[in-house]
């Protein structure tokens, strides 16, 4: 069931001006609650969220088949590794969902589609794209780092790759350095998303407007926001086992998450809070007819 959250409806109002949307400082226990939460929202359509997720795990499957067929195994790790940096546009149904939740309003695989329909569509496609782009320069980087630790001489499998990294110089000097360039990538695309689409779906508010709101939250949070990221990497990480196939569960529930994250860390305008449930109206027994649609049953009763 969904449920409000504290500060949502404020008791001191506290208006956005033309900085943009108010802050709020959070903590590190509000990640966990935003985890608790987007875990049911996972749990009330999980059908539907993997529904909407089956893509990523497919496309995980079919990247590694092609690492393995022609033999640039070094492109495996990257590859997985860039579900960080695409992930948040690749939650946007799940976005919706959580927000029809919240709304206690229906929740289904139809109405995720509805994203489709905000009026900032266009903007969240720019900010994907720009993710992409990223994505894409962050394998081209990852291969220039390979190639230049062992030059373009192809490995044998996956037993010749494993020595050349973990046994070699080259491969402690390829480690330290990928990992030092996928670390300033990730950082790169928390900062620019890390409410940017939550924000554009629930305010309308355009691409530039929501990256330099994310990075105002990370500024007014890091240490919760450098866990964050920890968090969203660990995940995917036990997502890509086995063969990828966990990310149909990583994905939704960090989707969903994302969205609890923001309620938490932007404040909400004045009165956009959620509608109360609508009331229970107890059924009527079949037999029980409008007294009008059958008018002579009153005459016969008089």
């Amino acid at each position: 069931m969904a449920t409000l959250y504290q500060g949502n409806v404020p008791t001191i109002v506290q208006t956005t001006d033309a900085s943009g949307p108010v802050i709020r400082t959070i903590q590190l226990s509000d990640l966990q609650d935003a985890l608790r939460r987007g875990w049911e929202d996972f749990k009330a359509v999980p059908s539907h969220a993997i529904i909407l997720c089956v893509i990523y795990p497919v496309l995980g499957l079919v990247l590694a088949r092609m690492v393995m067929g022609y033999s640039v195994l070094p492109l495996l790790f990257p590859l997985a590794a860039g579900f960080a940096l695409i992930g948040p546009f690749a939650a946007l149904g799940l976005y919706e969902l959580s927000s029809r939740r919240e709304r206690y309003e229906e929740a289904s695989a139809w109405n995720a589609m509805e994203v489709l329909r905000s009026p900032s569509f266009g903007a969240m496609l720019g900010l994907g794209a720009l993710l992409l782009a990223l994505f894409v320069t962050w394998v081209a980087t990852a291969q220039a780092i390979y190639v230049a630790a062992f030059g373009y001489e192809g490995v044998t499998g996956i037993s010749d790759f494993t020595t050349r990294v973990l046994t070699t110089q080259q491969g402690w000097w390829l480690i330290v350095v990928g990992c030092g360039a996928g670390f300033l990538f990730a950082l790169a695309a928390l900062c620019i998303s890390a409410v940017s689409f939550p924000l554009m779906l629930d305010r309308h508010a355009g691409a530039f407007e929501a990256m330099s709101t994310s990075l105002r939250v990370i500024a007014r949070n890091p240490v919760p926001m450098a866990a964050w990221g920890v968090i969203v990497a660990v995940l995917l990480a036990l997502g890509t086992i086995p063969a990828f196939l966990g990310l149909a569960v990583v994905i939704p529930l960090l989707g969903h998450a994302t969205w609890h994250l923001y309620r938490k860390a932007i404040v909400s305008e004045p009165g956009a809070h959620p509608a109360p449930p609508p009331p229970h109206r107890p059924r009527k027994p079949a037999a029980d007819f409008p007294a009008n649609l059958f008018p002579w049953r009153n005459k016969s009763d008089a």
